[in-house]
């Protein structure tokens, strides 16, 4: 399940008042999740938890679960 944590923060990133994030959402399914955000997103999870990821740990993600997953393992 996401962490409310990560939906706000998701949410802050795109400008999305309201959208619920769930763990099989995909970036495509995401008003304004292009490919420009995707990189600012990755960007802001790293800042707001302290973790830094791989590039090969990015291009695994298929969807927002798949993120919520790596950053508990980082976090542990």
């Amino acid at each position: 399940m996401i962490s409310e944590r990560l939906a706000t923060l998701l949410r802050r990133v795109l400008k999305l008042d309201e959208f619920e994030f769930r763990d099989d959402t995909q970036a495509f399914q995401v008003p304004g999740w292009d490919s420009l955000r995707h990189i600012e997103l990755l960007t802001a999870v790293e800042d707001e938890y302290g973790i830094r990821f791989r590039a090969l740990e990015t291009l695994k993600l298929k969807n927002v679960g798949d993120l919520q997953t790596l950053i508990e393992k980082k976090t542990g």
